[in-house]
C-alpha cells in the first residue's frame, strides 16, 4: 500500500476514533424519555476517567465537577446506542441535551465520545490532545458523568457528558 494511502487511512481512523459535541448541534430526533434510561453499575475504568478529568481540572485551578445519576443514565443510553450500531457518533445529541436541560437543570451541555481506547489514561490523553475535547474538559461546567461499555468483541465505547447548572 502506498504511503499516501496509508496516511489517509490513518487520518480517517484518527478522526472517527473520538469526537466532541456542544449544544450548538441540531439533531432532528425523537426526545429521550425517562422510562428508557438505565443506570448500570459503575466500572473501574469510569471512576478512573472521572478522577483523571477532575485531577486535571484541579491542576488548572478549575473547580472539580460533581457526578449526577441523570447524566450517567443519559451517557449510558448513548454509549449503548453506539455499541449497538458499532459506530462512534453524536447522533441524538440534541435530544440528550434537551433531556438534561429539562431533568437536570442544565443550562449548557457538551459531550466527548470515543472508541477503541483500552484504558482511562489513553482515552483522557487523546481527549486532552484535541482542542475541542480539551475545551469541554476544561470548560465552565458544574457536573459530569461517563459511560464506558464494551461491544461483543471487547472494543470500548465512551460517552462523557458535561453540564453547567
Amino acid at each position: 500500500m502506498k504511503l499516501l494511502t496509508k496516511l489517509s487511512l490513518l487520518a480517517c481512523l484518527a478522526l472517527f476514533s473520538f469526537s466532541c459535541s456542544t449544544d450548538s448541534m441540531d439533531d432532528k430526533v425523537d426526545a429521550i424519555t425517562a422510562e428508557n434510561l438505565v443506570l448500570p453499575a459503575t466500572k473501574t475504568i469510569e471512576i478512573e476517567i472521572l478522577e483523571l478529568i477532575n485531577n486535571h481540572r484541579l491542576s488548572e485551578g478549575l473547580n472539580p465537577l460533581n457526578n449526577m445519576t441523570v447524566i450517567k443514565s443519559t451517557a449510558y443510553s448513548h454509549t449503548d446506542y453506539m455499541v449497538d450500531n458499532q459506530a462512534v457518533s453524536h447522533e441524538n445529541f440534541f435530544a440528550r441535551s434537551n433531556y438534561l436541560k429539562a431533568n437536570a437543570g442544565a443550562k449548557r451541555v457538551s459531550e466527548n465520545v470515543a472508541y477503541g481506547f483500552t484504558s482511562a489514561d489513553s482515552v483522557v490523553k487523546a481527549w486532552m490532545k484535541s482542542e475541542g475535547h480539551r475545551k469541554n474538559i476544561e470548560g465552565d461546567y458544574t457536573d459530569f458523568e461517563i459511560s464506558a461499555e464494551q461491544d461483543v468483541d471487547g472494543r470500548w465505547y465512551y460517552t462523557n457528558i458535561f453540564i453547567k447548572k
